[in-house]
């Protein structure tokens, strides 16, 4: 009696099973057919973003984080549209999904902040690489940019790295952009001195010089009459790898061009204000 009893009941398991089977398989093949086509729309996408970005010149490294964000952006729509319909309620999941977002969010606002910082350096090019800048009262030549920092070496080979955040959000002085730079040198002579005169030695010493730029042409002015002196402004034009060279070579000769003409120049005086 239990013997037959189990074979019934077994077999209502196994009628159950497989009416439940065929009421489900459309659902199932039509989830699983979403599933198989999304995968090879999403490879097919993936291959022409980088496709388009790689044409369009974008940085290697904001192509490939874009391409990898898009690719697991498309991959969780194609879960949930999956799971939904498989006739699994998703309402509950993308909840979970804000809710996780929110939580990560609120505890990397600082690492976020880099990485949109990042982001906007990349996508505007204020500086490339290879680029000498000054930034948070730093003066480097630009190594790398990654996503949250900004690797500089300066001039005695310190290695810096500044967050993006803060980088993209305050001044940026880039000495590379334009190609040559402008040297503002100064000279205090004693008011005994000829100013034609110093001015044409000056000129003179700029002109001979093979790193000084004919064009933008270099200029010498008074820039101020002090108590103590006369302020002769020197203003050279170079490229930016001659620029330090030509700056030191400049100040050196002309003191020496000075001195052999006899002109004196003036040591630093502080002045105080009279009255």
């Amino acid at each position: 009696m239990n013997s037959s009893l189990s074979i019934h009941s077994f077999a209502e398991y196994v009628e159950q099973f497989t009416t439940l089977l065929i009421d489900y398989s459309p659902r199932l093949i039509s989830a699983l057919i979403i599933l198989f086509i999304g995968l090879y729309v999403i490879r097919f996408i993936n291959r022409l973003v980088r496709k388009i970005m790689v044409k369009r010149e974008f940085d290697p490294t904001l192509s490939k984080f874009l391409a990898d964000s898009l690719l697991w952006a498309l991959r969780i729509l194609l879960f949930v549209s999956f799971i939904s319909k498989l006739g699994i309620e998703t309402s509950s999941f993308v909840a979970i999904l804000g809710a996780a977002g929110l939580a990560i969010g609120l505890s990397l606002q600082g690492s976020l902040s880099n990485f949109a910082g990042g982001m906007l350096i990349i996508l505007f090019k204020p500086f490339r690489v290879g680029d000498t800048i000054e930034a948070q009262g730093v003066i480097g030549t630009v190594l790398e940019i990654q996503i949250f920092v900004t690797k500089l070496i300066t001039g005695n080979n310190q290695t810096i790295f500044i967050p993006n955040g803060i980088l993209s959000n305050n001044v940026i002085i880039n000495y590379s952009m334009q190609g040559n730079r402008r040297a503002d040198l100064l000279f205090s002579l004693s008011y005994d001195t000829n100013i034609k005169t110093a001015k044409d030695i000056v000129m003179k010493v700029m002109q001979n010089h093979p790193k000084v730029l004919k064009n933008p042409a270099p200029t010498v002015a008074v820039r101020g009459l002090t108590d103590s002196a006369v302020q002769l402004s020197i203003r050279p034009w170079a490229t930016n790898i001659d620029f330090s060279d030509m700056s030191s070579d400049i100040l050196e000769n002309c003191k020496e061009a000075f001195e052999a003409a006899g002109i004196s120049i003036q040591p630093f005086v502080l002045e105080t204000s009279k009255g």
